[in-house]
């Protein structure tokens, strides 16, 4: 693989963890940090051309595991706060959740997001160990949940 066409395949494989990052769904507290845990590839992983492209494809899977989670996720139809629920995303290289996925468990499909949930998890898991991937150590906890217009949502923190 030439290094022009490196660019343009590091060029989409970040467009689509970008758009993975912008979904309006359903954002949760650890949104920011998902930047600096799946793009920091470690310098041996760029070393040669065929660990730069496995980089890329696991950011790839990554980010469409990722979104298809998102996508199962539905917010409406609980009564209230209390019926709502949260699901940790992904696993950063220090360990635990770098997001939190908030869904109504009644119109949520909950097996198909936690068997999908599972696999970005392990992906994360696997793309974090063979990047020597870094990130930040502190304890992530899910965030307060509120019903807004009969929707599930991360209550807003002062």
């Amino acid at each position: 693989m030439g290094a022009i066409e490196r660019v343009v395949t590091t060029t989409a494989a970040v467009a689509m963890l970008a758009a993975a990052g912008c979904s309006t769904q359903s954002r949760g507290v650890g949104d920011t940090a998902r930047k600096a845990t799946i793009a920091t590839p470690s310098a041996t992983s760029e070393a040669t051309p065929g660990a730069a492209h496995d980089t890329i494809s696991a950011q790839a899977r990554i980010a469409r595991l990722e979104a298809d989670a998102r996508a199962l996720v539905k917010m409406t139809g609980c009564n209230s706060a209390t019926e709502c629920h949260t699901a940790p995303v992904g696993e950063r290289a220090c360990g635990g959740p770098r997001d939190y996925l908030v869904y109504c468990p009644a119109t949520t499909d909950t097996v198909a997001l936690f068997q999908k949930l599972d696999q970005l998890k392990a992906a994360e898991v696997e793309y974090n160990k063979s990047s020597n991937a870094m990130s930040t150590c502190e304890f992530r906890m899910p965030p307060k949940i509120s019903l807004i217009g009969g929707s599930c949502r991360p209550a807003a923190t002062p």
